[in-house]
């Protein structure tokens, strides 16, 4: 077993050893209820047919459909995508909303792709999965390299809208899900911030990752008044103690395709900014950043993971042993699937809500999860990840048929 799935089990096992559920629930969640693997067969532009591999892991669906994105990238292989699966059905569970935990992937570098090329990947991944997703069975969503475009096709191909989340907005898609995962990490570190002891007119932001989530988390951080510090794309990092003008910033991304060489700010490394002295990390960007090699030098108050998994076990307890709270990313981040939830239940309903009717929905959820997940943790004197799992599997177990 390779070892991503490995850390999940990890998890699982420590999470289970602070509150007793029972060996039957172990070997229930330890592994995925169904793996679909398909092939698919694309016509290129050039007239030749190219063969995609294509992932579906359906890890729990016992507190509703199954629920998970569809990333596009070149390294995706089976292990990552049923890790991410599993970590589904925990985050779902948290967060409160009736779902299940599922998550697929094709092995394609979308890049290499024709918007042409592209749709028929699309209208072959929904012809070739028909079978085994639907709105009441499995519900897809955008992840990695898909967005509202791939989206749009599959429903189209499916004939219904309820059957992905992610759409655009004139196909059914839910006002106020672009900004859902940073949204609702700020609501979470907001509900908790005085039990973190973070004065909110001090403490200042590293961001690692200014993509969607990063970059929307300098936005909110940028409306409040909260200093960020520190940010980085895959092109390199910048520091500057005096705080980033975010507007600024993105004018210069989008004029250089870089956050480097941002006039006011100096050029760091990424392992540098992981290292900055700060009130709140904010890891927005890829797995396993945070680890057993650098986790001592860590030096913020506070960890919110907007990223999938950037923190790994050993790196947990070195953190937790430093006073240093993990917000983990099956609370931190549940803002996505959250408001991927919301548009399913609005097409359900034939509905569509305002964004404002969202960010109020959303606010009360991400409130009411941290609180929960707060109460977890203290009661059991444990860090915030072994809380979110505990409240996780006392839902899961409560549901269990």
């Amino acid at each position: 077993m390779a070892q991503a799935y490995n850390n999940f089990l990890s998890q699982l096992e420590r999470a289970m050893s602070v509150k007793d559920f029972g060996t039957e629930l172990y070997g229930l969640l330890r592994s995925p209820m169904k793996q679909i693997e398909h092939q698919l067969n694309v016509t290129m532009d050039d007239g030749s047919s190219r063969t995609f591999e294509a992932y579906r892991i359906q890890h729990n669906n016992w507190r509703g459909p199954y629920k998970g994105g569809i990333r596009f990238h070149p390294q995706v292989d089976l292990d990552e995508v049923k890790t991410l699966a599993a970590l589904m059905s925990f985050k779902t569970a948290v967060a409160g909303i009736p779902m299940g935990g599922g998550k697929g992937g094709v092995t394609v570098d979308p890049k290499a792709l024709s918007q042409g090329e592209r749709e028929r990947l699309d209208r072959a991944w929904a012809q070739a999965f028909k079978a085994d997703i639907g709105p009441t069975v499995d519900v897809p969503a955008p992840d990695v390299n898909t967005g509202s475009f791939d989206m749009d096709i599959i429903a189209a191909e499916y004939g219904h809208p309820a059957v992905v989340t992610g759409k655009s907005v004139e196909h059914g898609g839910s006002l106020g899900r672009d900004t859902a995962t940073a949204m609702g990490g700020w609501y979470v570190l907001q509900q908790l911030k005085d039990r973190l002891f973070l004065d909110p007119e001090m403490f200042t932001v590293v961001i690692q990752g200014f993509g969607n989530a990063g970059a929307t988390f300098a936005d909110i951080c940028a409306r409040h008044g909260v200093k960020v510090v520190g940010t980085s794309d895959s092109s390199g990092a910048i520091y500057s103690t005096d705080g980033i003008d975010i507007a600024a910033l993105h004018a210069h991304k989008q004029a250089t395709k870089s956050v480097k060489d941002f006039p006011g700010a100096r050029n760091i490394s990424n392992a540098e900014l992981l290292e900055l002295e700060c009130g709140v990390l904010v890891p927005a960007a890829l797995e396993s950043q945070i680890t057993l090699e650098n986790a001592a030098r860590v030096n913020a108050k506070v960890i919110l993971e907007l990223a999938n998994g950037p923190t790994t076990v050993e790196a947990d307890d070195i953190l937790f042993g430093k006073g240093i709270q993990v917000i983990p990313d099956i609370l931190a981040n549940s803002g996505g699937v959250t408001v991927s939830y919301f548009e399913w239940d609005q097409n359900m309903k034939g509905e569509q809500w305002s964004a404002e009717q969202v960010d109020v929905m959303l606010k009360d959820h991400m409130e009411k999860a941290a609180e929960e997940v707060w109460k977890r943790a203290h009661e059991n004197t444990v860090d915030m990840r072994r809380g979110a799992f505990i409240l996780a599997l006392e839902r899961l177990q409560q549901a269990k048929p």
